[in-house]
């Protein structure tokens, strides 16, 4: 391994993360014979082959998974160097990845903005998935932090509360319930449900509410966007439970209304999580302190009751 270079580890962990020569070209703005070769020296390198391929599909060896493995500590390591580096120079600078529930679409984005003006010399990218893929993510170690609204149970994290996330039950504004105070769960449980998919952090925690009360779920539509399903309310298809924070763009002007139902909002939180074990980088923990102290102010959408016709 003296004789292989930092760039084909490089090249090689991204052949490795896509399981493509193609995809890793497109990538590193490279040809793709260039890639070939740099992981045929490394090949010879290592002294035993890194991929097989299987009819179409390449696949890791168990040597290309022990180096994979490898590559992605170094990697790491230099990531945090370089980070280190720059903060004792007095400058934030180096990669935020961040992966993040669908919900969050409607805030993060705008807390990212100010956050990368204050510090220019931040890279990030950022993820949306539903709160299982996320997961699947957190476990994989893919990113540097992870917003959810509901803590993972199998899996040890590291995390901070980092905003108010209150769900409410929305309707049409023209829904005969927008006029009556205190509404029941066993009322509610007679409307039909438009709901998220499997996989929802929503729509679990809705699951579980309408269980402890011994009450049916009437679903009538699954659908995979928070925007599908306030189009759907509109339509007069039914009434959900989401995130106030899914109001953020039509704010009091908007065609929906959120119903005084008894024991609404759910009081929950969005959660900046990282694997228990994993050392947060300097950029990482700027950006969860950022949330802490300035994403409340900037976030806030205050949820009045009885019923608050948002239009």
């Amino acid at each position: 391994m003296k004789n292989a270079t930092l760039h084909q580890l490089r090249v090689f962990e991204v052949v490795a993360r896509h399981c493509s020569f193609t995809r890793a070209a497109e990538e590193l703005f490279l040809t793709q014979p260039t890639v070939s070769m740099q992981i045929k020296q490394l090949n010879q390198a290592v002294g035993l082959p890194l991929f097989e391929q299987i009819g179409k599909r390449l696949y890791l060896t168990d040597a290309g998974q022990k180096l994979y493995v490898t590559c992605k500590d170094i990697f790491e390591q230099m990531a945090q160097f370089e980070m280190a580096i720059a903060d004792l120079k007095g400058m934030k600078q180096g990669q935020l990845r961040l992966a993040a529930i669908t919900t969050t679409k409607y805030f993060l984005p705008r807390l990212l903005g100010p956050f990368c003006e204050r510090y220019p010399g931040v890279d990030v990218s950022l993820n949306f998935s539903n709160h299982e893929r996320v997961l699947q993510s957190l476990n994989d170690n893919a990113y540097d932090l992870y917003i959810v609204s509901q803590l993972p149970e199998t899996t040890d994290v590291v995390s901070y509360p980092v905003l108010e996330n209150p769900l409410v039950v929305l309707a049409p504004q023209n829904h005969p319930l927008t006029q009556e105070q205190n509404i029941t769960l066993e009322r509610i449980a007679q409307e039909p449900f438009i709901m998220r998919e499997s996989g929802s952090g929503t729509r679990k925690v809705v699951q579980q509410l309408f269980e402890q009360h011994d009450l049916p779920l009437k679903v009538r539509l699954e659908l995979s966007s928070n925007e599908a399903i306030k189009q759907a309310i509109v339509g007069g298809l039914g009434i959900s439970v989401l995130s106030i924070h899914t109001l953020a763009l039509e704010g009091t002007h908007g065609p929906l209304a959120v119903l005084d139902v008894s024991g609404f909002p759910i009081d929950r939180h969005w959660y900046a999580i990282y694997p228990a074990g994993k050392q947060m980088s300097i950029i990482a923990q700027t950006f969860v302190n950022y949330l802490q102290e300035e994403g409340k102010q900037m976030t806030e959408l205050k949820v009045d009751t009885p019923a608050v016709p948002v239009s």
